[in-house]
């Protein structure tokens, strides 16, 4: 299994011998660090938790839990078997070397916050006519249900706050690993802006917040 977190740096773009541009981002990503263990005997599940990045101060209980291993800024879960979660160790740290150029992996941020957005930009509606006696409804949502049920549908597309959600990108490919510098190079774009937490994990492993 190959998971490993990281920071976002930038987009860019490399070429090819023919002169054709491909777009990438910059990742730097690991080395994280193994700092529990959950066996199915003791939690009814097996998962390792990883943590990465640092932080200057952390709160009681979570200092009591990482005494010794470091302040961590992040940390993740991932489900694993048994049989595989009983093979880590706490303390083990996990480098981007389990990478190799042409891997196949599924990368997981949390999108750029856009703020309040109406319906035509949040959900793409057409909006309303511009002319023949129509006024101040170019991008008004319209109707929005049957009167006679005197309140909003759950789950109406409406106006509101849009962006700051979990995304998760499967099928992005590695184009290059720098292992001296921890850089990861990852064809495509990766959600969330500049800085932003990144999970980089093999397209059938699970993670849990």
């Amino acid at each position: 299994m190959k998971y490993i977190l990281g920071q976002k740096l930038k987009m860019s773009q490399v070429f090819d011998k023919d002169g054709k541009v491909t777009p990438v981002t910059i990742v730097r990503a690991g080395p994280v660090t193994i700092t529990q263990i959950k066996t199915n005997a003791n939690d009814q599940y097996s998962a390792i938790q990883v943590g990465y990045g640092e932080k200057r101060k952390l709160t009681k209980p979570l200092a009591g839990h990482l005494k010794g291993l470091g302040n961590f800024r992040w940390l993740r879960e991932y489900r694993l078997n048994e049989s595989s979660a009983n093979q880590s160790k706490i303390g083990d740290k996990i480098n981007i070397d389990i990478f190799k150029e042409g891997d196949i992996v599924r990368v997981t941020g949390i999108s750029k916050g856009k703020g309040f957005a109406g319906v035509v930009k949040r959900h793409h509606f057409a909006g309303g006519p511009a002319s023949h006696g129509h006024k101040d409804n170019l991008r008004a949502p319209g109707a929005i249900g049957a009167g006679g049920v005197q309140h909003v549908l759950k789950g109406t597309r409406m106006g509101g706050r849009m962006g700051g959600d979990r995304i998760s990108i499967s099928g992005l490919e590695i184009m290059k690993v720098d292992m001296e510098n921890n850089i990861l190079t990852i064809k495509g774009g990766a959600p969330g802006a500049n800085g932003c937490l990144l999970e980089i994990q093999d397209a059938e492993l699970k993670s849990e917040l």
